[in-house]
């Protein structure tokens, strides 16, 4: 029997984290010792004792980027109770942003996480606005309890990819 929070998620859409690009992943303000692979990759992410932490205040900025066009349908953002985060930004395609872009931009959609969805239940996104993803930046503004540590135990994101091939055959046949 599927877990309550796998089971909200939509037929058709699968575990995004084949399709990151590892070696551009980035997280600003990341403890040295509790740093983002820990939420964000297989294996890590599901280990209770393995975590992300910001290190001088509450707010972290990751950037993930994706080796092909992805479409987001809803993200998972688990962490504990009091310094689980609570406001989180989510920035499509756009690169390397630093804490002062994240006021400069509007963001594609702002999630409030509620204790449910800090346990793994996914929230779903303005999916409209994740249609051609090449990479996410998720801004974690601010914590449950409102302390200088925020942590976050796993972050996972849903999704497809974007079949690119039919619309290259496509152009091909338009050209003949």
């Amino acid at each position: 029997m599927a877990s309550p929070a796998s089971s909200t998620i939509q037929r058709g859409q699968v575990d995004l984290v084949d399709f990151v690009d590892w070696s551009g992943v980035e997280c600003l303000n990341q403890s040295t010792s509790h740093s983002v692979a820990n939420a964000l990759k297989q294996g890590y992410r599901e280990d209770d004792g393995l975590h992300l932490e910001s290190e001088a205040d509450e707010q972290l900025l990751i950037y993930i980027p994706f080796t092909q066009v992805i479409k987001l349908h809803s993200v998972v953002i688990k962490g504990p109770e009091e310094e689980g985060p609570r406001t989180a930004k989510l920035f499509a395609n756009k690169e390397h942003m630093g804490f002062s872009d994240v006021n400069d931009y509007p963001s594609n959609d702002t999630v409030v996480l509620s204790p449910e969805n800090l346990k793994g239940k996914p929230v779903p996104v303005k999916y409209v606005k994740f249609q051609n993803v090449h990479s996410l930046t998720i801004f974690i503004e601010d914590n449950q309890g409102g302390g200088d540590i925020s942590k976050v135990q796993k972050i996972a994101l849903y999704g497809t990819t974007v079949d690119t091939t039919n619309m290259k055959d496509l152009k091909k046949i338009e050209e003949h």
